[in-house]
């Protein structure tokens, strides 16, 4: 083979060599940014699903607030209606007495002048 053409194949082969590793660097780089975008679309997936739990655990307390805060007014209406009936109960005993002490102390009034 004539030195001619060894150089000429030796440089075909080293521009396929250059053009293999070109394109090897090409894929790898898409590759990379690829990767770099899935892993971006993995991390808003996250974010999403992060931001969709906290707004379920909010609104989970929020019925749970509102349940117990419907039970504190229930047993706040049962107390004062406890309240009231016992004190309308008392409202003759309480009449009576009244009416008694000043009964008594009319007589006194009368007793004491006599």
């Amino acid at each position: 083979m004539p030195d001619q053409e060894v150089l000429r194949r030796i440089k075909e082969s080293e521009e396929e060599a250059d053009e293999i590793i070109e394109k090897a660097q090409q894929e790898a780089d898409e590759r990379v940014a690829e990767a770099r975008e899935r892993a971006e679309e993995i991390r808003e997936q996250a974010r999403e699903d992060a931001r969709d739990e906290a707004d379920e655990r909010i609104e989970t307390a929020r019925e749970e607030i509102e349940a117990e805060r419907e039970e504190i007014l229930a047993d706040g209406e049962a107390e004062r209606e406890r309240l009231r009936s016992a004190a309308e109960e008392r409202v003759d005993e309480v009449i009576e007495h009244t009416l008694d002490a000043f009964k008594e102390e009319v007589r006194e009034e009368v007793h004491a002048q006599t």
